[in-house]
């Protein structure tokens, strides 16, 4: 594989590590409601676990509180019972057609565990970036024993994959930084 295909392959694959991450802390509670926590929940739907949001549409319509109203009305109960066992934390209200979840406003001992759980969800993606890191610099090396390519020109690329690496951690400390001040505004 040539240096700047393995460039590439690191620099999408630590892109990819950002947006999971991204994805991932959408289900993290703040202060307000928001259809990501719950978008994500799988339910048990005749057998199969399927994402919320292939099964209903979620609506916010203020906001402390999520609606959900399925497509299959069904699958109520089977979604009632996902939430429920899913840690959003929050109660569901079925009234025979929608599923209503009023957010609570949070307490500040419930706002420290979020806090955590964001910081385990940045080391997660940290790691995997490392990781990335260390897959590129991995094929580097294969590349130079190959002696396909020359040794300053692999340790150049090996410099750009720690740039890359550099760049896509400060990306996560800023994503962290921005959902810890909304999980901790009150």
């Amino acid at each position: 594989m040539a240096l700047d295909e393995i460039l590439l392959d690191t620099e999408l694959r630590m892109e990819k590590a950002v947006e999971v991450l991204r994805d991932n802390l959408r289900g993290v509670r703040t202060g307000t409601a928001s259809a990501g926590l719950v978008e994500k929940i799988r339910v048990d739907y005749y057998g199969s676990q399927t994402p919320l949001n292939q099964l209903c549409q979620i609506a916010v319509p203020d906001p402390q509180l999520i609606v959900i109203k399925p497509y299959d009305p069904a699958s109520l109960g089977d979604i009632e019972k996902a939430i429920q066992a899913s840690d959003v934390g929050i109660n569901p209200q079925n009234d025979g057609r929608v599923i209503r979840l009023a957010v609570p406003p949070l307490s500040q001992e419930r706002r420290e565990q979020l806090v955590a759980r964001v910081r385990r969800l940045g080391e997660e993606a940290r790691v995997a970036i490392r990781n990335v890191r260390r897959d590129g610099n991995r094929s580097i090396d294969r590349d130079e024993k190959e002696s396909n390519v020359s040794e300053d020109a692999c340790r150049r690329a090996k410099e750009d994959v720690q740039d890359l690496t550099d760049k896509y951690e400060g990306e996560v400390a800023d994503i962290l930084e921005k959902k810890k001040e909304d999980v901790m505004r009150v």
